[in-house]
């Protein structure tokens, strides 16, 4: 796991080790603004960035390897023989707990430890947090487009590699969905499964009527059939006629509204009126606002790519910032000021407002202030010394925090069209120190 990074992490470590620079460091993780059309992120993936942590290691193999690349061919052999083969995660992190809306430049994750442990983590933490925080806050909006209908995620095979797909599902889920696909997700992370039939079923067999009753001989009243292997209508006339009483049929192409009615109606002439029309087929948060707010008669949605890829957002810009180093004993705030890239100063906390239990604005404020009046923290210590203090956490219990938490939006800002802004400013405090800061660095640039 040690070369779970970027080169760059390993060189600027090597350099601090030479320098002596294993002060205290704090970053902070975040992202520097909302993508298009959406108005507010869920914080997910924390659980994959502790686990990391806490088991962040250099194998002698991986020693070798990095002591033989030609970047790293003048760095002191007591790095390699000393250094590395000890190393381990000694700091601590504060993190909002996943399942919770938060709003850029909201910290999600805080690290405090030795500059070189906390420098070697950007690249893992970011790869960790930032694609289950794009796919949950994408899983969020489609969740709200459907309405109360269940949303299943497919989409493990439009995914960036069968690892990510099983991250996806775990997103999804905790986002929302109430299912996945991926086997591996289920296994791994206790999601329900779901799943139907894909049109090589249907084709395997001479003809569509005994694929279908064949597939029902094996799942009886739990299958789900595909009705647009070759024509939709008919397939579902052949059901209605066949005497077979599945759970559900599935829609994947073709106009969806208009089939939709009509196969309902051939479902509840023949008297099927308890099976359930299940659609699919690139559909996203979009569609299926479409499909609801027309009064198509779908039960349930399947989304694939939306998800898996987060496809209006594959890459959600997050940053890791260094905002505070240890200087002559005492703690530094320090802050980036290039152009449309500036960070922060100082160690933060976030604290949330809440009227009547609906969120109305978050305060971003220095860790060390007393605290907002009325206002929730949401940034907990979640590691110390290197050992987790927060136990791996049920995705269920987590789900269930993300849909109340979501519920607790505003819901203008949960909108799918023209949102409105969630409020998010700074205190005082922050206000000052960043003020301070600019001020002395333009009195150095004018020296």
């Amino acid at each position: 796991m040690g070369l779970s990074t970027d080169l760059y992490e390993l060189t600027m470590m090597a350099g601090y080790h030479a320098a002596g620079l294993i002060v205290p460091a704090t970053f902070e993780l975040y992202a520097r603004e909302l993508p298009l059309h959406r108005s507010f992120l869920i914080a997910t993936g924390l659980e994959q960035a502790l686990d990391y942590l806490e088991n962040l290691r250099f194998s002698p193999e991986e020693i070798r390897y990095l002591r033989g690349l030609p970047g790293l061919q003048r760095v002191r052999p007591e790095f390699f023989e000393e250094y590395l083969p000890g190393f381990r995660f000694t700091g601590e992190a504060w993190a909002v707990e996943e399942g919770t809306p938060v709003f850029p430049p909201e910290p999600l994750l805080r690290i405090t430890a030795p500059l070189p442990e906390a420098q070697l983590v950007e690249t893992a933490l970011l790869a960790h947090i930032m694609f289950q925080t794009s796919v949950a806050s994408r899983a969020a909006r489609v969740i709200e487009a459907a309405s109360g209908r269940p949303v299943v995620e497919f989409g493990a095979r439009r995914a960036h590699g069968p690892e990510a797909g099983v991250y996806a599902a775990r997103a999804a889920y905790l986002g929302g969905c109430e299912a996945t696909s991926n086997v591996e997700a289920g296994l791994r992370f206790d999601i329900p499964l779901s799943g139907t039939m894909a049109h090589s079923w249907v084709m395997a067999f001479g003809d569509e009527a005994t694929a279908f009753r064949s597939y029902a001989e094996v799942f009886g009243g739990r299958a789900t059939l595909l009705l647009d292997t070759y024509d939709t209508v008919t397939a579902a006339r052949r059901i209605a006629a066949s005497g077979l009483r599945p759970a559900a049929v599935r829609l994947d192409s073709g106009d969806i509204v208009p089939l939709s009615r009509t196969v309902r109606d051939i479902l509840d002439a023949g008297g099927l009126q308890q099976t359930k029309i299940f659609a699919s087929g690139d559909l996203d948060e979009w569609r299926i606002a479409e499909m609801v707010a027309l009064g198509a008669p779908v039960d349930a949605f399947g989304v694939g790519a939306a998800l898996s890829t987060s496809s209006d957002a594959p890459s959600l810009g997050g940053v890791y910032k260094l905002v505070e180093i240890e200087r002559a004993g005492s703690g530094v705030a320090i802050m980036k000021l290039s152009p449309r890239k500036q960070s922060y100063p100082g160690r933060k906390q976030i604290w949330r407002l809440f009227d009547n239990g609906i969120a109305v604005g978050d305060v971003i404020g220095l860790a060390d202030e007393p605290g907002v009046s009325g206002g929730q923290p949401l940034l907990k210590r979640v590691m110390i010394d290197g050992r987790r203090e927060l136990a791996p956490q049920p995705i269920h219990e987590l789900r269930g925090w993300c849909r109340k938490a979501v519920s607790q939006l505003p819901a203008s800002i949960r909108k799918l069209r023209d949102p409105a802004r969630y409020p998010v400013r700074f205190t005082q405090a922050l206000e000052a120190s960043i003020d301070r800061l600019s001020r002395s660095a333009e009195r150095e640039r004018s020296t």
